[in-house]
């Protein structure tokens, strides 16, 4: 019974992060495609932002539809074909998503703080998705599937930022600036310490079954 209701918590977690991951993909995209507003001042920033805002939405947008389907452990055992293709569209969403955010962090609102933030985040996810798939390349799965569950943790920071955001100033109707450096460095910092805190425990478990922390 403990078993049958650790397995429905989480399908049910990553059933919540796969629904979250999809709305902040739309977001983005209903963003990029959405009608232009004339007075609107962040849209009239985004026109003249050249290439990089638009490549970050919409390859973080897809790097978000794309990282919940490779991290089901049924799908990948089904189409591991599929899984591989993928693997190599993900990877390739990270390495034009993040590029655009590396361009966009030095002009981040908040100055110095904030742009240091993103740009170690722009500098992680790139990284972190590299090592998972040149441990795939070696065939190394188990480390090819720790690194990727942190690079899809960092991927999710699109969603944690947007909930940070979203309680700071919903909620607790905080000024935006503080909120906003709160959500840049909280974003990511926190996924990542609970990527980890999942991987030991999967690990101190000793069930290497390849199922996915979900929540992660």
């Amino acid at each position: 019974m403990h078993q049958g209701f650790r397995r429905l918590a989480r399908g049910a977690a990553y059933l919540i992060f796969a629904l979250l991951c999809g709305a902040i993909a739309l977001y983005a995209f209903r963003f990029l495609y959405g009608p232009y507003q004339l007075g609107n001042p962040l849209h009239a920033r985004f026109a003249l932002a050249g290439w990089s805002i638009p490549a970050h939405f919409f390859f973080g947008g897809a790097a978000l539809l794309v990282a919940p389907l490779q991290m089901n452990a049924w799908l990948r055992g089904r189409w591991p074909r599929a899984h591989r293709v993928g693997g190599w569209l993900y990877a390739g969403c990270v390495l034009v998503g993040g590029a655009g955010a590396l361009a966009m962090a030095p002009q981040a609102q908040g100055g110095f703080v904030t742009a240091s933030a993103f740009t170690l985040l722009g500098i992680a996810w790139i990284g972190t998705t590299a090592l998972g798939v040149g441990y795939a390349v070696a065939g190394d799965t188990a480390r090819h599937r720790r690194w990727m569950w942190r690079s899809v943790a960092l991927t999710a920071s699109a969603v944690t930022l947007r909930l940070i955001l979203g309680f700071g100033l919903g909620v607790l109707h905080a000024p935006f600036m503080p909120v906003y450096i709160v959500a840049a460095w909280g974003c990511w910092t926190i996924n990542l310490a609970l990527c980890e805190w999942l991987l030991w425990r999967h690990a101190a478990r000793g069930t290497h079954s390849g199922s996915v922390p979900a929540a992660a």
